[in-house]
């Protein structure tokens, strides 16, 4: 196994995956002539997420019926507010909101769970793109000569320890491998630093530099250098159309994010103002605003290749977005949730259950709760005199001994006589 591929738990095993698909797409632009790194990474997220659309799609499903029941969920907690203390209580509201969730057929934690999913592919994406060499062997062997040669010169270790602290890589032994990370972080101006102290391979420094440009060079701006670095560069040079170009890229990137976090928010037109005001709502909210100007600030300092991957993929999802939404907006809601009925009542025939039991508990549970309310109330003055007039009542109505069996019993006959003329 290659030691810069990542060995995370989980995401070591999905990056690994991703970077066969990542690999096998560089393979097929070699065979066109087109070997370019900018190019590889924007059809590496075209591809990667086409196939999360089964995800995305139910994702968009989850959130639209949220829309259609949230004011339902609503409704029960408007109606058992106020008594937490009750157990009772709260245990026809869960039933209810069972049911509410059963009749929509979907989980309480459906989104959560895509996203869970989702997460691990998205965090190994990251680190296929961040680091290319380690899963594209195209570009592992351009820099594989390299490597080679800078692993028998006299000094070299301690050169590229220095060089991997500015470029922000770990390193650890020395080896092919971990050269080429180093290497593969190289900004344009650290190429010379390295040729200058190494030039007995000055001409070998040269000529991978310049495979390694062919393929980072894209629309006239080098991904493995920052736009910062770019704009500070080229402005001093005074090649503005380079310095826009790398400006461009963290403004795109928020922009386009900007945009995907939009069209997430007008999916559902139909959430009211007090979901909103849900603490998961509120947090997505500021996230749907903090992360494009985060991802603007983060740009000007990532490689150019980092931009690139995070502006192609607020495309897609744009792209997806709006795809979705047509075609959920074509679906019949209420068929929807007939539909899900109908698979939920097999679960539960399956398991020996009749359908909607939780539905009819939910009723049974709330009308249990409902009717002592429906009593009429009688004041503590009330009670007593009610009491006392009872005692008066076998009092003066027995002559009996009093504690007597006979006196308990005549008391007996008389609540009887009493009652059956009501």
């Amino acid at each position: 196994m290659l030691l810069t591929k990542s060995t995370t738990f989980i995401i070591g095993p999905v990056a690994n995956i991703l970077g066969y698909i990542m690999n096998a797409i560089f393979w097929l632009q070699s065979q066109i002539g087109i070997e370019n790194i900018g190019l590889c990474i924007i059809l590496f997220t075209i591809v990667v997420y086409l196939l999360l659309t089964p995800l995305t799609i139910q994702q968009q499903k989850f959130s639209r019926l949220s829309s259609k029941m949230n004011p339902e969920l609503q409704e029960i907690q408007k109606k058992y507010k106020g008594k937490n203390q009750d157990q009772q209580a709260m245990m026809a509201m869960n039933e209810e909101t069972k049911a509410v969730y059963a009749k929509y057929g979907v989980h309480p934690m459906g989104s959560c769970l895509q996203l869970l999913i989702q997460m691990p592919i998205l965090f190994a994406l990251y680190r296929v793109i961040w680091n290319i060499p380690a899963y594209v062997s195209s570009v592992r062997d351009a820099f594989m000569p390299l490597a080679e040669a800078l692993m028998e010169q006299s000094g070299a270790q301690s050169f590229l320890e220095e060089m991997a602290k500015s470029v922000n890589v770990s390193f650890g032994e020395m080896t092919n491998l971990t050269v080429i990370d180093v290497l593969y972080k190289l900004a344009p101006s650290n190429w010379a630093t390295l040729a200058e102290e190494f030039p007995d391979i000055s001409s070998l420094i040269q000529s991978t530099q310049t495979k390694v440009d062919e393929m980072n060079y894209f629309l006239g701006l080098n991904i493995a250098d920052a736009p910062f670095t770019i704009i500070t560069t080229a402005f001093a040079s005074g090649a503005i159309l380079v310095g826009i170009g790398a400006l461009l890229v963290p403004l795109l990137s928020a922009l386009t994010q900007y945009l995907n976090s939009r069209l997430l928010s007008m999916q559902n037109p139909n959430t009211t103002s007090s979901n909103q005001n849900d603490t998961m709502a509120s947090t997505m909210k500021t996230m749907n605003t903090v992360m494009p100007i985060m991802s603007a600030v983060f740009c000007f300092t990532l490689p150019v290749g980092m931009g690139i991957y995070w502006i192609a993929g607020a495309v897609v999802r744009c792209v997806q977005q709006i795809i979705i939404n047509k075609s959920i907006d074509k679906i019949d809601v209420e068929e929807i949730v007939k539909k899900n009925l109908e698979k939920e009542n097999k679960k539960r025939a399956k398991q020996g259950l009749p359908p909607q039991k939780i539905t009819n508990t939910a009723r049974i549970n709330t009308r249990n709760i409902e009717a002592p309310q429906s009593k009429p109330q009688i004041s503590e003055e009330e009670r007593k005199k009610k009491i006392e007039m009872s005692t008066e009542y076998y009092k003066n109505n027995t002559t009996a001994k009093p504690g007597s069996l006979a006196a308990k019993a005549q008391m007996v006959k008389q609540y009887n006589e009493k009652h059956a003329k009501k």
